[in-house]
């Protein structure tokens, strides 16, 4: 099932955010948008889950477009993460088990539970499962954020900033997580990123934004120190180290 977007943009209040963005994604891709603060990679994701409307242009997917779907029809399809969640006084397991929403008619059934559990599991909760989310840290309630939306089992899944409370070793548990289920489930996943090193790990395509626009779109031959001079004015090598690319500031 694949997302189409043309010709998107958006502008707050004298401020054009986005700007006539076009790119499609596949069933079983990981692209992650990359650019400095204010380029548009988080008004991008909200405008591809509708929380805002694109002022101009249009999204499609699975060949439906997005502003002619239900809450509910949107949920099943699409799974979003900002970058802070809100939870409500409630538990862990609870929390998780909202991601089911979009699917429980008139009662919550034994396999609403079984997939809120191995969400769960999957993201190394379980020993907070009973314990209220806003008790949690910050890392924690991005973890248990993930879980949610997991638990959609949407088609598509849109990060922001998936990793920016977490440490060192929760980054590559959560990043290996998503990798793992895009490719097992053949779905997709668009995630905002600014750690061009984390995002040489993880993803297979890489969108890199300037000035609202898309700068450069492609698979890791993009990340050049060229690109990454345009778009953050940072001089850079790029080292190939036990198969992967990594990206040294020269400054």
């Amino acid at each position: 099932m694949s997302m189409i977007v043309e010709g998107v943009s958006y502008a707050y209040p004298k401020n054009p955010v986005l700007k006539d963005v076009s790119f499609e994604i596949g069933k079983g891709e990981c692209v992650a948008i990359l650019g400095t603060n204010g380029v548009g990679k988080s008004t991008l994701l909200k405008c591809l889950n509708n929380v805002i409307n694109a002022q101009a242009g249009a999204i499609t997917v699975a060949d439906m477009p997005l502003n002619g779907m239900s809450g509910d029809e949107l949920a099943r399809l699409i799974g979003y993460v900002p970058q802070n969640s809100f939870f409500p006084d409630i538990t862990v397991f609870d929390a998780v088990l909202l991601g089911r929403k979009p699917y429980i008619k008139w009662d919550i059934t034994k396999d609403d539970l079984e997939i809120a559990e191995n969400m769960i599991k999957s993201l190394s909760l379980e020993k907070f499962a009973l314990r209220k989310v806003n008790y949690m840290s910050g890392g924690e309630m991005q973890k248990v954020a993930i879980a949610r939306a997991l638990a959609q089992q949407p088609t598509i899944l849109l990060f922001d900033e998936p990793t920016s409370n977490l440490d060192l070793k929760n980054q590559l548990e959560v990043i290996q997580i998503i990798k793992d289920i895009v490719q097992k489930q053949q779905i997709s996943a668009i995630v905002t990123m600014h750690d061009l090193n984390l995002a040489l790990r993880f993803a297979d395509k890489f969108m890199m934004m300037k000035d609202g626009r898309i700068h450069a779109m492609g698979g890791a031959e993009i990340i050049t120190p060229q690109n990454i001079w345009e778009v953050y004015g940072v001089q850079v090598s790029i080292e190939n180290y036990n198969g992967y690319h990594i990206v040294i500031p020269q400054q």
